[in-house]
């Protein structure tokens, strides 16, 4: 049996945040063709005239009631934050048959503000998570490749409407990106582990070093596994708070896990106990190089 053929039908599409995720949306949409109307909404006028300036939209806008007015298609890629306040201004000003979707790092958070502030028209939110970013944030952070062969999530619900997931279906594939579908409360476990967890060590780490006497030379001497491993304490730092706090039970949950896990390694240090040691990065090793290959393959 053939697959089915999810069609990005939109017209009127409004992209509500044009920083690194929203302004990639945007210029991915013109990429795969889009002849419709892109319109955008972003915080204050100097971000008008850069969106114009780089061609984002067609048109740019300071309110939402201006960007959503004709659209058929919104895209919420906003801070958690900032959340709240665009669902209720969408639900005042949007068309009633309008559908929505957002691109948020959390999900139960977002389902629990879209129930409260979308009540009557929840058949057209569809959930989304798309698994890309970098550690750049703005107006001129995005590019029209950056979900390509990359993962976007949806967490629908059994009363989304199959237009509606069809189409935010639609839309991702037009971007580049292959599409999965799974429970909130099982993407925001997944989650906090392979993307808020990192974040949280990477910029404890960074705040540790950056604490000691010694700070400077011992940054001056961070070799390129520094580098690595650090590179997403540079993201926006504001974000992943809301990020981590709008998604606080799983993350404390796995956090503790790591806690306990590193205690152990402490100890087997402190104890010179070389079996667990060796224990823990053997299976790491494997581990990571069994990602490293899976990965290889899957862009092949």
């Amino acid at each position: 049996m053939s697959e089915k053929k999810h069609i990005f039908n939109a017209k009127h599409v409004a992209i509500i945040g044009l920083g690194l995720i929203g302004g990639s949306v945007a210029r991915g949409i013109y990429r795969a063709g889009f002849r419709g109307e892109l319109v955008g909404a972003v915080e204050n006028e100097a971000d008008v005239k850069r969106a114009l300036t780089l061609g984002l939209v067609d048109a740019c806008h300071t309110d939402i009631a201006s960007a959503v007015g004709q659209a058929d298609l919104i895209v919420v890629a906003v801070p958690p934050a900032a959340l709240a306040e665009v669902l209720a201004q969408i639900a005042a000003h949007a068309p009633r048959d309008a559908i929505i979707t957002d691109t948020g790092s959390s999900k139960q958070s977002v389902v629990a503000l879209a129930q409260a502030h979308l009540a009557d028209r929840l058949a057209y939110f569809v959930p989304g998570h798309p698994i890309a970013g970098t550690e750049n944030q703005g107006l001129d952070a995005g590019f029209n490749t950056l979900f390509d062969g990359r993962r976007v999530i949806l967490t629908p619900s059994q009363d989304t409407a199959a237009s509606a997931l069809d189409c935010v279906v639609g839309l991702w594939k037009e971007l580049g990106a292959s599409v999965i579908e799974m429970d909130a409360a099982h993407h925001d476990d997944v989650l906090a582990a392979t993307s808020h967890l990192p974040h949280v060590l990477a910029y404890t780490l960074v705040d540790t070093l950056a604490a000691l006497s010694e700070r400077q030379e011992i940054f001056a001497f961070a070799a390129g596994g520094f580098a690595d491993f650090t590179r997403i304490a540079s993201s926006d730092a504001r974000l992943w708070r809301d990020i981590v706090v709008a998604n606080r039970g799983p993350v404390l949950d796995v956090l503790d896990t790591y806690i306990e896990r590193l205690a152990r390694i402490r100890s087997a240090i402190a104890d010179d106990d070389h079996d667990t040691i060796d224990g823990v990065f053997g299976r790491a090793k494997a581990a990571r190089d069994e990602y490293g290959a899976d990965r290889r393959e899957s862009a092949s």
